[in-house]
Parts: structure tokens; C-alpha cells; sequence
């Protein structure tokens, strides 16, 4: 077996790094996760994940986790409502559709897969800033000035990654649409007509140039985004403080002057908001060879995409997937050849869901968020 006796580090406590540790320590390998967030109920920022039949979900099958995933997941609708708050169109899930892609708060997906690694598999407050390749082992240094060992480095921590230096030099970049994240707790009673107008589904509205996508059964929130295009370095231009909800609020109540009043409450009900670019890591860019070191990306680390096809989540599983099998199938002759392998199977099929995404997101700006899928805050 290519990877007996040897320490494999996988670097992030996301759903693709979790998934690629409980693939690899199934099968016996010794296998440890560093996560920058302080424990295990740090809450994760962010929409629901939906997982695709196919890709995510086969993923979740291979780990054994699928029908404990349908436990926890929600089946949802979709509702088109115009900007008077109208509903436009409206659809209910079906019984037979129930299992395609069903929404998962994202600390949910991570406690399910939690569960299934053994005790201390994860190492906390442990945020990976460098490496070293010394006497044929691969040097962790950490922010909090410790270390670690490994024979194997998986990199699965996001599209910020430290890590991505020693693999490729392609670097993030801004796709050129901005997102504004809020959360309402108790929508139900702060923003009680908007919350009715969601009726259990998705709600999704477009009007001048503005998009608002809301769920409102993030467990116990009602999350959402509102998607613009944005000019170059928009956001310190517009003096945005996004620690200041009354400024936030102001500024989407004033970009939505047009819009119902019962958007406007929305917004006035907003406890957090998060505001983000969409980004990009370009596949263009070919991967360093010789690398001194097994190591590779899974994920966001290697192919960082914005939300408008639901794909991040579900091309990063099934990395894990296809990087585990090449791993543990017995048909590669060197740790090398199968990352070689997995890379090149990954490059074709990540191109395809990046291409998806950017013709999702173009037709975003123009409103024809009916003809497109799009999945709320995928990251």
C-alpha cells in the first residue's frame, strides 16, 4: 500500500478536507487534520451547502455517510419574486425529488463528519503558514509557533491558502461581481413578511442590477446575499464598515430604494453582514512538476470558484474522492503517480465546472437568474 507507514497531514477542517481524512482513515492510514478555527464548535460562516447526485453526494456514499447526510439535510424549493415582492413563480419539492440536493447547514456537515474520524484526528488552533521539505519529511510550522511532521501534505484550506506556493503559481483573482452576506435570527418574528414571502423555499429576486438570494432555514437562521457587479476596489471606495450593520443596512436600503418594503425590512433585521469579491483560481496555469515532496490541493485551495453553480463544495468532494481512490486502489507504482493522476482527471473536470460558473454569473448581472442554477453561498 503506498501510503503504509506513512503520516499523512491534511490541512483544513473544511467539508473536502474532513471528507478526504475519513476516506484515507477508514482504510487504516494514519492521517491528521490541522484546522486554523479554535475548536470544533466554532461556527462556520455562510450559507447552506447543497450536495449534487453524482459528485458530492457519491462522495458522501463512499465515506459511508450518505443517508446520515438525508437526515440532517433539507429539501427546498425555489420562488422567483420581483422587486415589489411578487411571487413570480413557485416550486415545492417533490417526494421523488427529495434526495437530489437538499441543503445542509454547513456545522451540521462538519459534525457528521466529525463523528466519523476517531478522537484527536483534528488538531485545532492549528493555522499552517509554512512549510519545509527536511530529511525526506515535510516540516508543519504553524502561526501559533508549533510543528508538525508528515510524509504527505494535502492541502484542503480554501482559496486563501498558504500552502498553494508549493504547488502552482497561479494566484486569486477577483471575478468582478461583489457579494453582501446578512443572517437574521428569529426572521421569523424580525423580518416576519419577508420570512412568510420565502414560504419554505429559496427566494430568489433580480431588478436594476441587483440579485438577493435567501434561505430562511439556515438551522436557525434566515441567510442571504445580495450579488452585484462591482467596479474595481469598490469597496473601499464606498467606505463599507461591515463591523457596523446601521452602515451596511443604510447603504442596502438606499442601493434598494426601489425595491418593496419588505426588503427594506429585511435588512433592517440583519444582525451580521459579511461582505466579499467572488474570486477565482485560474486553472490555466500548469502545476509545478518536481516537487520536492508528495503534496497536492484539493478543493478551494485548488480551484477556488464563486457560488453560481453550487459546484465548490461538490468538485472539491469529489477530489477527495478520486485522490483517495488513486491512494488506496493499488494501481499506482509511487505516491506521485497517483496525485499526477488525480491532477490530471481534476484539471478537466474543475475547468468544466469554472466555465459553468463564470456563464452563470455573467447572466447573474443581467438578471436571468431563472434559466440558471444557482445555489445560495457556496464556498
Amino acid at each position: 500500500m503506498l501510503l503504509q507507514n506513512k503520516k499523512i497531514a491534511v490541512i483544513g477542517a473544511g467539508p473536502v478536507g474532513l471528507t478526504m481524512a475519513v476516506l484515507l482513515q477508514q482504510k487504516g492510514i494514519d492521517v491528521t487534520v490541522y484546522e486554523r478555527d479554535k475548536d470544533a464548535k466554532t461556527r462556520i460562516w455562510g450559507g447552506t451547502l447543497d450536495l449534487h447526485k453524482g459528485s458530492g453526494q457519491e462522495a458522501m456514499k463512499k465515506a459511508g455517510l450518505l443517508e446520515r447526510y438525508f437526515e440532517l439535510a433539507i429539501p427546498m424549493g425555489r420562488s422567483i419574486v420581483d422587486e415589489k415582492g411578487i411571487v413570480l413563480s413557485s416550486q415545492k419539492v417533490i417526494p421523488e425529488e427529495a434526495k437530489n440536493n437538499p441543503e445542509i447547514n454547513r456545522n451540521d456537515l462538519r459534525t457528521i463528519l466529525l463523528e466519523s474520524l476517531k478522537d484527536n484526528t483534528v488538531i485545532w488552533n492549528s493555522k499552517v503558514n509554512e512549510l519545509e521539505a527536511k530529511d525526506g519529511k515535510w516540516i508543519l510550522h504553524f502561526d501559533n509557533k508549533e510543528a508538525a511532521t508528515a510524509d504527505f501534505v494535502i492541502g484542503a484550506n480554501g482559496g486563501m491558502s498558504a500552502i498553494r506556493k508549493y504547488i502552482t503559481d497561479a494566484e486569486v483573482e477577483e471575478t468582478g461581481t461583489y457579494m453582501i452576506q446578512g443572517e437574521v435570527s428569529q426572521s421569523e418574528i424580525k423580518c416576519k413578511d419577508f420570512f412568510s414571502l420565502c414560504d419554505d423555499n429559496i427566494l430568489m429576486s433580480a431588478y436594476n442590477g441587483n440579485l438577493l438570494v435567501a434561505n430562511p432555514k439556515n438551522k436557525e437562521s434566515l441567510s442571504y446575499n445580495v450579488i452585484f457587479k462591482s467596479p474595481l476596489n469598490w469597496p473601499s471606495e464606498n467606505k463599507l464598515d461591515f463591523k457596523n450593520t446601521e452602515n451596511i443596512s443604510s447603504f442596502l436600503i438606499d442601493k434598494f430604494s426601489d425595491w418593496d418594503e419588505i426588503y427594506k425590512e429585511l435588512f433592517r433585521a440583519t444582525s451580521i453582514f459579511i461582505g466579499l469579491p467572488t474570486r477565482k483560481i485560474s486553472l490555466e496555469k500548469e502545476w509545478k512538476k518536481n516537487r520536492v515532496l508528495p503534496i497536492t490541493l484539493i478543493g478551494d485551495a485548488a480551484h477556488l470558484m464563486p457560488p453560481f453553480a453550487g459546484q465548490g463544495a461538490n468538485i472539491g468532494l469529489v477530489d477527495a474522492m478520486i485522490l483517495a481512490e488513486n491512494l488506496l486502489n493499488g494501481k499506482f507504482e509511487s505516491i506521485e503517480t497517483a496525485i499526477a493522476d488525480y491532477e490530471k482527471q481534476m484539471f478537466v473536470y474543475a475547468n468544466e465546472a469554472q466555465a459553468e460558473t463564470r456563464e452563470n454569473e455573467l447572466m447573474m448581472r443581467e438578471a436571468k437568474f431563472s434559466f440558471m442554477r444557482f445555489v445560495n453561498s457556496d464556498e
